[in-house]
């Protein structure tokens, strides 16, 4: 390899492990967020394992990229045959990994939906109605994918503020605009004139599945995209490693 193609390369190789330790960051700082921040699910299901395990593979997660990105750049910059083969491994095993976790998401479909429900269905009883980030989040949902609890609203039956009320009340965010009278908020809980509440039938299972089914072209072009900018990371790492001189693979002492 000439020494243009291996100074591009190299350069090349510093960059895209440079986005590699940027995207850590955002997915270690996302973890850290839902762990820490006392308005997040987290709280709202304090008793949850399943979103605290979630919550800490994004935090493994993430700060194993940034680890690998520092090491790939550092190996990329000095040269240094070790860390390019260790970033190579690294590489390797996240890549069998992710096929792993894809074959898994895919196999146990099914069980991921009766604990998401089980999850869901806990953060609906407990949903107070005070804006919080955690409320944002589902209210956000239900109004844009005109969707009322998981599986349909009647998860909302067991919601505490609900069932404690004088009032009949409902999930605002729910509300169907076409059948709805008067004006409603996009959060909290609102009166309903009759026991018939004017909500979307569907659940947001549903509509997330469907959304999913609409996007699956998008979202199989990102998971090729990540993968090819992997792979094209291990090439390159490994063609820089074949060339370096053994006399340029010591890291410069200062």
């Amino acid at each position: 390899m000439g020494k243009g193609c291996m100074t591009a390369t190299k350069y090349l190789l510093f960059l895209l492990n440079l986005i590699f330790f940027l995207f850590g960051g955002v997915i270690m700082g996302f973890g850290l967020w839902l762990l820490l921040d006392n308005q997040s699910f987290i709280v709202v299901l304090s008793n949850s394992t399943t979103v605290k395990v979630a919550c800490y593979i994004l935090i493994g997660v993430g700060a194993f990229s940034m680890l690998m990105g520092f090491l790939g750049c550092l190996g990329a910059i000095y040269e240094v045959r070790c860390l390019l083969g260790l970033y190579f491994t690294c590489l390797l095993l996240i890549l069998i990994g992710q096929i792993t976790a894809g074959a898994l998401v895919y196999f146990q479909k099914n069980q991921i939906n009766e604990e998401m429900t089980k999850i869901v269905t806990k953060m609906l009883e407990k949903y107070p109605g005070n804006n919080s980030t955690a409320e944002q989040t589902w209210d956000f949902i239900q109004k844009n994918m005109k969707c009322c609890g998981w599986n349909s609203h009647e998860d909302w039956d067991g919601n505490m503020v609900i069932v404690n009320s004088s009032q009949l009340l409902f999930p605002c965010s729910c509300q169907n605009v076409s059948v709805a009278i008067g004006n409603f908020s996009n959060s909290g809980f609102c009166e309903a004139q009759t026991p018939d509440w004017p909500v979307y039938d569907t659940g947001c299972a549903t509509s997330i599945e469907n959304w999913l089914l609409t996007n699956i072209w998008v979202i199989l072009g990102i998971c090729l995209a990540v993968a090819f900018i992997e792979l094209l990371a291990m090439v390159l790492s490994i063609c820089l490693c074949r060339n370096i001189h053994t006399e340029y693979s010591k890291v410069p002492k200062y």
